[in-house]
């Protein structure tokens, strides 16, 4: 694949077959009048014809006629470069050039290393003809020779123009230093100028002092002038580095330089994109109203910047405005159901534009398309995480449809998606309807998910754990964390996914009365749960290390904990109050300290008349009081967050506070004499 050439590349020259002779004999034969004549009304009917094109507009017309027009400009410099380099015929030479490269660049979204190559060798052929060498130069040298040893009037214009041409290129590439270098040359700068001491960017005042030469009356045509360029190098020099100031966090100087940017010559499409970058720079730097303010700026500018739409998204959850942030979701939704429109890769009157020239990491991430199946997604995770249960569900519903038409509809997995593994997906609707009361439909969407993981759990997954073996959230795709093989963390992901969908199933059939085949859901969820062996090493002492070792370890300790809690309410239910007694002492072996598992327990031995260890497990619960969800970590520890489709059950499984019990606890104390 052919590659950008950057500014440390050899120059090659040889590359045209052209007469030997010695460099008087080549400046003695330069190509006659009428050929002079000739090209040049050729080259002035090519550029003509370019520019009467320009009513057209963007489309396939336009990239057809700049496909012929770039063929035309080739055959011409080929014909005028099969001679030897001379003076009289190097100014039409390097405007040939020019208008052909303009096509090149804006056809290959920057010059290819073939192309680029063409640059190199027409400044060796302008220092020929000036009877200078220009062998085994880098371009930049090849640069310093020329604009320093040329200095015949005629050719000030086309070598200024060839100069823009190559600082577009290098700014294309990210060469920022080279670009400056080669302003310095084209400004006759030695060293910084003065105005750049002041804060003023040193490239963007060499572009604003540079003076484009005034081309002569008879001078050739070109299909784009020199001062439009200078104008979006100067626009695309700002962009791209606010948008490096963004990336490197130097925010102050990013939205000065992106300012600056706004102010600049380009298309609606850009300048949407710079307002959008500005309004996350200033949403950073903890404005999240004046990020609003430009935000919708883009989209007033430009209507299809679906990345601002999602951006002030964003911004609403920051401001905890739920509604708008929904509104702005549902808009984004639909905005992105309706075709994109292809991408114009053609302007007829701007071959060089801003979109050619700035390529970043972080303008490809901030302005990839979302996948509508990404934002219906978050369109149902925030209606669930704001209660909105009603709404998520429908939301839910809608994603589960969309995934099962088809490929089409999925998202490739990576670190930016919104969207987590689909069994997820199918938990989290489940919370959902079962939030809802539709406890039928919960049980089936979970029964997917049971049937679907059948033949991907082994009998029995060991997993030995070391305190660096940590890394990515649970359940989400990413990079396997180090020291725990892919297989058996995806092998891991599963039994989490299927126990998960039994714990739900579990909960439905008890919400519905079925104690007994909830007791089988919820016994068939810690079955699974037991083919899990997690094997820690020496330097392990705590389930808080091992939760950091395994993320997953933490999710699998909370779902043991609630399908306990959840067989052992059911087991209540139905009488069998030892039974009910000896899962909720295992739950509190599971996770020692839980407030739930501590209250059902109590309520358990007050029940079997055991008053004294329910006494004595009363004052211990209120001596350690914890916070009710039971989501708190140890002080100075990382919290790290639960599946959102446990959420619910953590909450419902909280027993209200019972005053009767607390009462006869106090009053069994105070008659066994002990202080209550």
């Amino acid at each position: 694949m052919a590659q950008r050439l950057h500014p440390g590349g050899r120059a090659r020259s040889g590359e045209r077959s052209r007469p030997r002779g010695s460099k008087r004999a080549r400046r003695e034969a330069p190509a006659g009048a009428g050929c002079l004549r000739a090209w040049t009304e050729e080259n002035d009917g090519l550029a003509g014809g370019w520019r009467a094109s320009r009513s057209s507009g963007p489309g396939r017309a336009a990239q057809q006629a700049a496909r012929r027009c770039r063929l035309a400009f080739d055959s011409l410099l080929r014909k005028i470069q099969g001679l030897p380099a001379a003076l009289p015929s190097l100014s039409l030479e390097l405007t040939v050039l020019y208008n052909s490269l303009l096509f090149a660049v804006s056809e290959s979204d920057g010059l290819v290393e073939g192309e680029a190559e063409r640059i190199n060798h027409g400044l060796i052929r302008v220092l020929e003809a000036c009877g200078v060498s220009g062998q085994d130069l880098s371009t930049e040298e090849l640069w310093q020779k020329v604009l320093q040893d040329v200095t015949t009037e005629e050719l000030c214009a086309p070598l200024h123009r060839l100069g823009a041409l190559q600082g577009a290129v290098w700014l294309a590439a990210n060469c920022l230093g080279s670009v400056t270098g080669l302003f310095r040359l084209l400004s006759d700068t030695k060293g910084p100028l003065p105005s750049a001491h002041g804060g003023e960017n040193e490239l963007l005042a060499l572009l604003k002092a540079w003076s484009v030469p005034v081309e002569g009356d008879t001078s050739p045509l070109v299909v784009q002038s020199t001062k439009d360029l200078k104008e979006i190098l100067w626009t695309s020099a700002a962009f791209l580095q606010g948008l490096q100031g963004l990336e490197a966090g130097n925010l102050p100087t990013a939205l000065s330089l992106l300012q600056a940017a706004a102010s600049g010559f380009c298309s609606k499409r850009v300048l949407a994109q710079i307002y959008t970058c500005i309004g996350c720079c200033t949403q950073q730097m903890g404005k999240p109203q004046t990020a609003l303010q430009h935000l919708k700026r883009a989209l007033q500018v430009d209507f299809q910047c679906l990345s601002a739409l999602s951006q002030a998204a964003l911004v609403y959850r920051q401001l905890g405005e739920t509604d708008a942030e929904l509104e702005a979701l549902a808009l984004l939704y639909k905005a992105l159901e309706t075709p994109a429109q292809e991408a114009v890769s053609i302007d007829p009157c701007f071959l060089i534009r801003t979109e050619l020239l700035v390529h970043t990491p972080a303008l490809a991430s901030l302005f990839s398309r979302s996948h509508p199946s990404e934002v219906k997604y978050l369109l149902a995770q925030r209606c669930l995480q704001a209660g909105r249960v009603g709404e998520a569900v429908e939301h839910y519903l809608d994603l589960l449809a969309l995934l099962q038409e088809g490929p089409q509809h999925q998202v490739p997995l990576h670190g930016r998606s919104a969207l987590p593994r689909i069994p997820e997906v199918f938990l989290e609707a489940a919370s959902a309807l079962e939030q809802l009361g539709r406890y039928q439909d919960a049980i089936a969407v979970c029964e997917e998910i049971i049937s679907r993981t059948d033949d991907l759990i082994p009998e029995t997954l060991r997993i030995e754990l070391d305190s660096g073996a940590g890394g990515e959230a649970p359940g989400r795709a990413g990079s396997p964390s180090p020291g725990i093989p892919p297989q058996q963390r995806e092998s891991l992901r599963c039994i989490v996914w299927r126990a998960a969908a039994y714990l739900h199933q579990g909960r439905a059939w008890a919400r519905l009365g079925e104690s007994k085949e909830a007791i089988t859901r919820f016994t068939r969820c810690l079955n699974v749960l037991l083919r899990v062996q997690l094997v820690s090493a020496a330097s392990i002492q705590s389930s808080e290390e091992m939760a950091e070792a395994l993320p997953e370890a933490k999710v699998l300790q909370k779902i043991r904990l609630l399908a306990l809690l959840g067989r052992g309410s059911q087991f209540q239910e139905l009488g069998r109050d030892k039974e009910a007694l000896m899962n909720f002492q295992h739950s509190l072996q599971v996770c020692p300290g839980d407030p739930a598992a501590t209250s059902h327990l109590l309520r358990a031995l007050w029940k079997l008349n055991r008053r004294q260890e329910a006494a004595a497990l009363w004052q211990k619960l209120h001596a350690d009081a914890a916070p009710a969800d039971g989501q708190q970590e140890a002080p100075g520890r990382c919290v790290r967050p639960y599946p959102l489709y446990l959420v619910s059950c953590l909450k419902q499984v909280n027993l209200p506070h019972d005053e009767s019990l607390a009462r006869s606890l106090q009053d069994y104390l105070r008659t066994s004499g002990q202080d209550p």
